[in-house]
């Protein structure tokens, strides 16, 4: 069977009276075919065959289809139900389900509907990614990859290099989008740097990172399912595509939503993720991640181009496939790391800043953020909303905290990224030595002044967070500034605005002061 010869199972899934008289909405992907009736979903794939998967007989179909199920029932049980056949009668007729009726045609995947709407592209487009929701996306990731099975002899990097060259060779065959020349530098540029961080992806690989993951891991394969972001539709044709490094599968959705220009999102679910995983490997990682996201919008640049032998082409198709590749190679671009480091007393606002900052500062997905309140709750053990004991906050202890702020951001630095550290430096020292962990970095150091009935103000109206700190901290923490101040001070009692505004003029961050909407209320620290 052909896809041409499909169209009797597809006008048979189409007509109502297939499904009891319920209205039937049809909706194409370049694999699929797929009929939404009622609360239920019925997905039959393509009779094609692509370079990278094979649809072209029944039998194949099936398999695929068996797949579908079996995979994304690891990611999304709420959604698959089954696989079943559609059967033609010898009368001619097609009914659904009953293997025994006549002779089985095809086969769908059966799958509760969800709402269409609520796809996280379209809540993307939208602009509805609220700060939560890219929370729970990178907790929601964090948890997928923590329990996904590791695979130690993929040789992943050579099957990067196959990615490369085939990422070439099929960007070649549509010149009426890809410019020749710059495909050439493209893959030049990647092949270099993956020559360069193959050693790394290697002992990633050989200490677990390596794993059978989702591998389609971007936006309109997310959904918001009874308030929950769900992933579905993961990759079900081949083992060998989804079986990935860790940060090769997240680099799909941070990719994604930077397209998109969902910057804050973006760095939101980065951040996230790293915290919920607190893998000191992840750190050293970044240095492959502008090359996952280079590679991954490489592959979402020749697939939409795809689309143009499927439906003749149309001025959307080049304009999204060409906005890929200029993504592809903008990632890759060489951007020097910085750190900023944010200090002030409790309630001033750090985090708040700090968060804000962080989408704005290349290179992409935005800054690393480490907080000590954070590193805090991790040397003991505890959640980031986990009251700690007044033992806790030691000097001695509070040394160790600082220590490994200090350490985090030079092996960050030394992958290329760029790093906001958050915490209180009320000390010279402490101060001194994150200046120092900066190396030849650029550095700039932020420190923010409120009064303390504001402060207080912020402090209680602060709703869940990982700082510990009361009225009673505030209180002592008066007149705690120690030795020289040489970093830049930021009047942080009025509005988010203003503090901004203040802020990205100290830092440098252009494209940030002319670009942000800020909101006018201030968050607590």
């Amino acid at each position: 069977m052909t896809e041409k010869s499909q169209s009797a199972v597809i006008a048979f899934l189409e007509n109502p009276a297939a499904h009891g008289g319920v209205a039937v909405k049809r909706l194409d992907t370049h694999a699929a075919f797929v009929f939404l009736v009622g609360d239920r979903a019925l997905k039959i794939k393509r009779a094609i065959r692509l370079p990278f998967l094979d649809y072209s007989t029944l039998e194949k179909r099936k398999a695929a289809c068996d797949a579908e199920l079996r995979v994304n029932r690891a990611f999304a049980p709420m959604l698959y139900r089954s696989v079943i056949p559609i059967v033609r009668t010898p009368g001619g007729s097609f009914v659904l389900g009953d293997a025994a009726a006549g002779e089985v045609v095809e086969w769908a995947v059966d799958m509760v509907r969800f709402d269409e709407t609520q796809t996280l592209d379209l809540l993307s487009d939208a602009g509805q990614l609220t700060d939560a929701l890219a929370e729970e996306l990178g907790r929601m990731i964090a948890r997928v990859h923590a329990v996904a099975q590791s695979v130690y002899d993929r040789d992943f990097p050579g099957s990067l290099a196959g990615i490369v060259a085939q990422n070439a060779a099929e960007m070649r065959e549509f010149p009426q989008i890809f410019d020749f020349a710059r495909v050439t530098e493209l893959t030049r540029t990647t092949q270099k740097l993956l020559e360069r961080i193959d050693p790394l992806l290697r002992r990633r690989e050989k200490n677990g990172w390596v794993r059978r993951c989702h591998g389609d891991l971007h936006l309109a394969n997310i959904v918001l399912f009874k308030g929950t972001p769900v992933l579905f539709d993961a990759i079900e044709f081949d083992e060998q595509i989804a079986t990935v490094d860790l940060f090769y599968d997240l680099a799909f959705l941070l990719m994604d939503m930077i397209e998109r220009r969902q910057r804050k999102p973006a760095n939101i679910v980065f951040n996230r993720y790293l915290a919920e995983r607190n893998c000191a490997s992840d750190l050293d990682a970044l240095v492959a991640l502008p090359l996952f996201m280079s590679l991954r919008a490489g592959i979402r640049a020749k697939v939409t181009a795809e689309r143009l032998t499927q439906t003749g082409g149309t001025d959307e198709i080049r304009r999204k496939a060409r906005s890929y590749f200029a993504l592809a190679s903008r990632v890759l671009q060489r951007s020097s790391p910085r750190l900023v480091a944010i200090g002030g007393l409790s309630g001033s606002g750090k985090s708040t800043l700090a968060r804000r900052l962080a989408p704005e500062i290349r290179p992409d997905p935005g800054a690393v953020l480490l907080r000590s309140d954070v590193e805090r709750k991790r040397l003991f053990g505890v959640s980031e909303s986990t009251r700690l004991p007044e033992s806790a906050y030691a000097a001695d202890v509070t040394d160790r905290v600082y220590a490994l702020l200090a350490a985090k951001a030079k092996q960050a630095l030394a992958a290329g990224h760029s790093v906001i550290v958050d915490g209180t430096f009320s000390r010279e020292e402490q101060r001194r030595a994150i200046e120092a962990a900066g190396g030849t970095h650029r550095f700039t150091g932020l420190y923010l002044e409120a009064d303390l009935p504001t402060r207080i103000a912020r402090i209680q109206n602060r709703g869940k967070d990982a700082s510990d700190a009361d009225v009673r901290v505030a209180l002592a923490q008066e007149g705690s500034l120690e030795g020289q101040l040489s970093w830049h001070t930021i009047n942080a009692a009025g509005s988010l605005s203003s503090v901004l505004e203040q802020a990205s003029s100290a830092v440098g961050c252009s494209r940030f002061r002319s670009s942000a909407r800020v909101e006018q209320q201030d968050d607590a620290d």
